[in-house]
């Protein structure tokens, strides 16, 4: 193995437009920036991992797996800043504190959580090893490209578009994924971008360039890291041990999110009688429970009352409340696990330590999310929490199932 010194910084920020604080947030079981951290902690060519954020809980988080902190100035840290200048900092960081330079600096991204240690190692070989002065995991790419022109006529970017060429006869292409990126330090230095003199390719599978970018990336993501073995049988649920109260939503969370009306235009819905009896056993274990809505039907007030918990409804604000609930009973925010479905529930659902949806929830939620139940709105999501809660404190008697 060389001896010369590798260095691999993960820029982790913040601030995340398209999944609120995606980098903490639970991917199969773990903060999305786990995984990254613990690919190049095995990685047998990486000396060191630098996890480089504006952020004190990713801080904390990334220190928890094993990374070593560089804190980024609010000036680097912006939507618009650049990786490089992430990159550029940690290096001068760790030259001022400790004069360590490194000979190899592998600049890895936590939104590629499929990443293993031997795809950073194969791409930092090349630069090591084999020549080149950096480096880029890509996947061959055999697809036709079209781009618009400015009649909005579709015309053919790879390819010409009145001559349909067999794969065999094409040039060879790759797609560039941003899992991995290895490149002599002397040279990035100079040329302050990532890519520079003799660039290399390290290909992977293509289900392990798979990046999760968008909502509806998170659950797929989870899908992959199950079906291939990285993640053995459904994804863990969130602590429940530290539970002290349970907030929940009431249409699409206590009924089917659907609503009857009669001749009389007299509105009414579906409950499942089921949750009733979790939130019984919930109780009875000492814990909280609220419903907080926006719907203005008596209905809530009648549910709410008859299973003897208290209520708000009519909320457009709902985080005020939940918040207000946590602070009157003592309990901390990392100690509510919050339920709802839909984009209305989405502040409460960020802010609370568990988040919740039903399995038919809104995607514009879902992906907020550190638990969706196996039951859809309506058939018990209350119940399945309340058994897999208590199955973490053990009542004196094994209750009997019952309804209310």
């Amino acid at each position: 193995m060389s001896n010369r010194s590798v260095l691999a910084v993960i820029p982790a920020r913040g601030g995340s437009r398209g999944i609120p604080r995606k980098n903490v947030k639970l991917l199969a079981g773990k903060p999305l920036v786990a995984w990254t951290i613990e690919a190049a902690l095995a990685a047998s060519l990486v000396h060191r991992v630098v996890v480089s954020t504006d952020d004190e809980e990713i801080a904390a988080v990334a220190s928890r797996f094993g990374a070593e902190i560089v804190m980024r100035p609010t000036e680097i840290s912006g939507d618009l800043s650049s990786s490089e200048s992430a990159l550029v900092h940690v290096l001068q960081a760790l030259e001022a504190k400790e004069g360590y330079r490194p000979d190899v600096l592998a600049f890895l991204q936590c939104t590629a959580p499929l990443t293993l240690p031997e795809d950073i190692d194969g791409t930092v070989r090349l630069v090591l090893e084999e020549g080149y002065d950096s480096a880029v995991t890509m996947l061959p790419f055999h697809y036709f490209i079209w781009r618009q022109a400015a009649d909005l006529n579709m015309e053919g970017v790879n390819h010409v578009a009145t001559r349909r060429l067999m794969r065999q006869e094409r040039e060879p292409e790759f797609m560039e994924v941003g899992a991995v990126y290895a490149m002599r330090v002397e040279g990035f230095f100079e040329h302050q971008y990532r890519f520079f003199g003799r660039i290399g390719k390290y290909l992977l599978p293509a289900y392990r360039g798979f990046e999760v970018d968008e909502p509806e990336d998170w659950i797929l993501a989870e899908t992959l890291m199950q079906s291939t073995g990285r993640v053995r049988g459904p994804a863990p649920l969130p602590r429940l041990d530290q539970v002290q109260a349970v907030v929940t939503d009431f249409d699409g969370v206590m009924t089917d999110n659907r609503v009857h009306l009669d001749q009389r235009g007299v509105e009414s819905v579906t409950c499942h009688r089921g949750d009733g009896w979790g939130i019984s056993l919930l109780r009875k274990a000492g814990i909280l429970v609220a419903c907080i809505s926006t719907e203005r039907n008596p209905v809530v007030q009648a549910r709410c009352h008859k299973l003897g918990i208290p209520h708000w409804q009519g909320q457009d604000d709902k985080l005020s409340v939940l918040q207000d609930f946590l602070e009157q009973n003592r309990v901390p925010a990392g100690n509510c696990l919050y339920v709802g479905n839909d984009t209305n529930d989405a502040a409460c659902l960020e802010f609370a330590g568990v988040a919740v949806v039903p399995r038919d929830a809104a995607q514009e939620v879902a992906h907020l999310a550190n638990w969706r139940t196996q039951a859809a709105g309506g058939e018990g999501v209350l119940r399945e929490i309340a058994r897999e809660i208590l199955k973490t404190r053990p009542l004196d008697r094994d209750p009997e199932e019952g309804e209310t």
